[in-house]
């Protein structure tokens, strides 16, 4: 169990030497205080859901292992996910989908409404600042040929373009109950196995249902739409319909947010690279944070050069208010509290550690032409002691420091889900 005094002891000697370098390390803290990070449901359950289906099924999406423990209802989930936050120092946002609507009996998912997502919003009520949603347009049917809003089958397009309507009205109505826009997201898996014939089809029939499905004008003060482009996926490796061409020049042409999603590129692109580029252009964006191994692969976010780049280009362009930080993995092969744990604060520990960078000396330094001192100091705050800050930090949102989480993880294992039988 990390010692109290020794945490304090530490701290004291990271304040001042951050102090050296113009750092308020206290500003740091409270400006990382002030920073919510949306945790997605779909970690707890293995993207299942509650409609009665076997979970997984079509548009790409894998989830691999089978750790003991899963969250089989609804209650469960939400118990897993209180636990989680109370191991996460900050208040943090609930992202949910479409299919964890609590219904009862058979609802279409084109018939869905806020009344399915009462209980979510109450318990979003108590545990956190705010939600975001997501349209499910896999695992269903409907989308069983690999392609939905893309559709050359009317009735299948309809459809779906009926539920991207649909989650849009429930998001406007989780951000007016909670008092906080809800960023409603829309990704498809539709797309190619082999190399097509018409690429352009497709992508007017794209067009032709997002238009019909952001028709309606909705208060951004409930409501933020979002749309998310992806490279490949599983079943669609040699063309997918929504590109990141397409869905940049789609947000920019009707002032929506883009979604960049880390594990949706090309494992040799950077998304870091691509922030100030989009938000030269949109007012604000959704990042969706990942960790692709090869391919889209969902690993659980770790502290590692490409997160603290991510962090760095937000935190210097000063994008915290026109960034929407969401996670996006899911991991069945660990304990799936313990995932939570481990990303969200891996998030927040870069974050911070952009937020104790001396920005304005180095970007004075740049100005200056002074390469030399730019990338002396650069390199010498990879070793400053921001652990310390992050520890003492924890103490003061009462969350465990150091590995101590790990500890209640275990406990809550034994006294919980290995009760749970899959």
């Amino acid at each position: 169990m990390s010692d109290s005094k020794g945490i304090e002891k530490a701290y004291e000697s990271a304040r001042q030497r951050y102090a050296e370098l113009g750092v308020d390390t206290e500003t740091a803290m409270e400006r990382l205080g002030k920073t919510a990070i949306s945790l997605h449901c779909w970690q707890g359950d293995d993207v299942g859901g509650f409609e009665g289906s076997e979970g997984l099924s079509g548009g790409g999406l894998m989830a691999t292992g089978a750790y003991p423990g899963k969250a089989r209802t609804a209650d469960e989930l939400r118990a897993d996910l209180k636990k989680a936050m109370s191991l996460i120092p900050g208040k943090h946002r609930l992202n949910l989908h479409a299919m964890y609507a609590e219904t009862s009996g058979k609802v279409e998912r084109n018939e869905l409404t806020a009344e399915h997502f009462a209980a979510w919003i109450e318990w979003a009520k108590v545990n956190g600042p705010g939600m975001d949603f997501n349209g499910t347009f896999f695992s269903h049917p409907k989308a069983e040929s690999g392609f939905t809003l893309a559709s050359a089958d009317e009735g299948i397009r309809r459809f779906w373009v009926e539920h991207g309507i649909a989650c849009r009205k429930i998001g406007a109505a989780m951000g007016k109950e909670l008092g906080t826009p809800c960023v409603t997201n829309l990704w498809i898996p539709d797309g190619y196995k082999d190399i097509p014939v018409d690429r352009k089809g497709p992508r007017e029939q794209l067009r032709k249902s997002l238009d019909e499905i952001f028709a309606e004008s909705i208060d951004r003060r409930y409501l933020l739409d979002s749309v998310e482009s992806k490279l490949f996926g599983i079943g669609s490796e040699s063309y997918v319909v929504g590109s990141h061409e397409f869905y940049l020049g789609y947000a920019v042409r009707n002032n929506i947010l883009l979604c960049l999603d880390t594990g949706h590129f090309h494992p040799t692109e950077v998304v870091s690279d691509k922030i100030s580029s989009v938000l030269a252009f949109l007012d604000e964006i959704l990042l969706h944070v990942s960790r692709g191994v090869r391919w889209d692969s969902d690993h659980v976010v770790i502290l590692s050069d490409e997160l603290r780049a991510l962090a760095c280009e937000i935190v210097r362009g000063d994008y915290l208010q026109r960034v929407h930080i969401g996670l996006d993995f899911f991991d069945a092969s660990i304990n799936r509290v313990a995932a939570w744990v481990i990303g969200t604060r891996c998030m927040l520990k870069a974050l911070l550690i952009a937020m104790l960078e001396p920005t304005e000396k180095l970007r004075e330094f740049e100005y200056n032409g002074d390469f030399t001192s730019r990338l002396a100091i650069l390199e010498e705050l990879k070793t400053l002691p921001f652990g310390a800050v992050w520890d003492y930090y924890c103490r003061k949102k009462d969350v465990p420091a150091g590995e101590d989480w790990l500890k209640e993880v275990r406990d809550y294992e034994a006294k919980v889900t290995n009760s749970r039988q899959r």
